[in-house]
């Protein structure tokens, strides 16, 4: 039989019932569209809620009009009509008159948008249901090479979503999760990490699932007190050095395929190499960091789409749901642009924009303010580097920061 071609309209109301409760992880989780998108089938993904708000986010990004497209037209209707019900959280009587609409209009219109959604998320089932290899019969390769083709399986199905964090934070998670290893075994690492903290654009579980293993794998053949990690940051690139003296005359193989696959999934390199004196060294190159983009919004879902936009164009993206941590983080880290909404508890947006134009280190720093509130003149003259009113276009986003030269 066929399969159909369009959503039925139980997939539909399934779409709208996970878009009415995009910021609800405990509602998202327990949903069943949630397992019917999850990026393994054969099994249960980890956080499937999770999964679930991100490709609802990337499927309303999908039917975002091109540049040429009129504000007025039908799909930067549906896609505005999207952005602010479900994005940016406000009634549907609110958004009609924001855009001039009719209440009528606007659930009519809206109603357009959901089937539009349901449409691209159903395409996806689709594909993937196409894709499903067939039982296959009785395998006639080798142990090693069924276990190797598994892996390969595994690597591709990961759904690595990358996100910028302190390095730092990640080593030591990884060191944690080996500390009762390293006391049976009697070996102690010496750590030398910056003050500093080394955004890098990782897949935190994957990472620190890689450095564990590393970390486990000398600590079975370094000599005691011989192990040193260490953490640089080059230029664009942070740099990992695990070195330590072989309890044995030959160092064993610690970098196998298994690795490298993990490795290489997340743009990075990895070498096995001896040093002096007989040590030897593993050596990873988180490359590949790009323009440092602070993001500040108290809207989640608004944070993580910025997210998904900015990702993948050559940038690190960091979030902060409030004034006060977007400002503690724009003064320790001094990205290369910060991204300001100025509807914000606890700090208005237009304070944290004057603190940042009255120091020093942050001066220079180009700050994008992003606001349900038209007011291009009061942002200009506290200091603002461009305005841009909600919703927000990726194509406007990358557009002003491709002309501030940041990526």
């Amino acid at each position: 039989m066929a399969k159909s071609t369009s959503p039925s309209k139980e997939f539909t109301e399934q779409v709208k019932q996970a878009l009415e409760h995009l910021y609800d992880f405990s509602t998202l989780q327990r949903l069943p569209l949630a397992q019917t998108l999850a990026p393994v089938k054969s099994q249960a993904h980890k956080m499937p809620g999770h999964h679930l708000r991100r490709e609802l986010l990337t499927a309303i990004e999908s039917i975002s009009p091109d540049e040429q497209s009129s504000m007025q037209s039908t799909d930067a209707r549906l896609y505005n009509l999207l952005q602010l019900r479900y994005i940016e959280g406000i009634t549907v009587q609110e958004a009609a008159n924001r855009m001039g609409l009719s209440a009528r209009q606007a659930h009519r219109s809206l109603r357009r948008g959901e089937e539009s959604v349901a449409a691209v998320l159903w395409m996806r089932v689709q594909a993937r249901q196409k894709n499903e290899p067939p039982a296959s019969p009785v395998s006639t390769e080798t142990g090693a090479a069924r276990e190797l083709s598994s892996v390969s399986t595994e690597v591709s199905l990961l759904d690595t979503h990358l996100e910028a964090i302190d390095i730092r934070t990640v080593l030591q998670e990884a060191l944690k999760a080996i500390a009762p290893l390293a006391q049976n075994r009697g070996v102690e690492f010496e750590v030398d990490l910056p003050e500093k903290a080394v955004i890098v654009s990782v897949e935190t579980a994957v990472s620190q699932q890689i450095f564990a293993s590393l970390f486990s794998r000398v600590i079975g053949v370094a000599q005691k007190e011989s192990l040193a990690l260490r953490l640089n940051q080059r230029q664009d690139q942070a740099v990992v050095t695990l070195s330590y003296l072989p309890d044995g005359e030959a160092s064993p193989v610690i970098v196998d395929e298994v690795i490298e696959q993990f490795v290489q999934r997340l743009g990075w390199t990895i070498r096995q190499e001896q040093v002096v004196n007989g040590r030897s060294a593993i050596v990873l190159n988180l490359t590949g960091q790009g323009a440092l983009i602070l993001v500040v919004d108290d809207n989640e879902g608004l944070v993580e789409l910025l997210d998904r936009y900015l990702t993948g164009h050559d940038c690190r993206v960091l979030t902060a749901t409030n004034g006060p941590e977007g400002l503690q983080l724009a003064q320790e880290l001094i990205p290369d642009a910060i991204l300001l909404d100025v509807m914000m508890p606890g700090a208005s947006g237009w304070e944290i924009l004057q603190t940042l134009r009255s120091q020093p280190q942050t001066a220079t720093v180009p700050v994008i303010v992003c606001s349900v509130f038209n007011d291009p003149d009061l942002a200009y003259s506290l200091g603002a580097t461009r305005f841009h009113p909600k919703p927000i276009r990726r194509d406007t986003i990358l557009d002003t920061l491709h002309e501030l030269d940041v990526v």
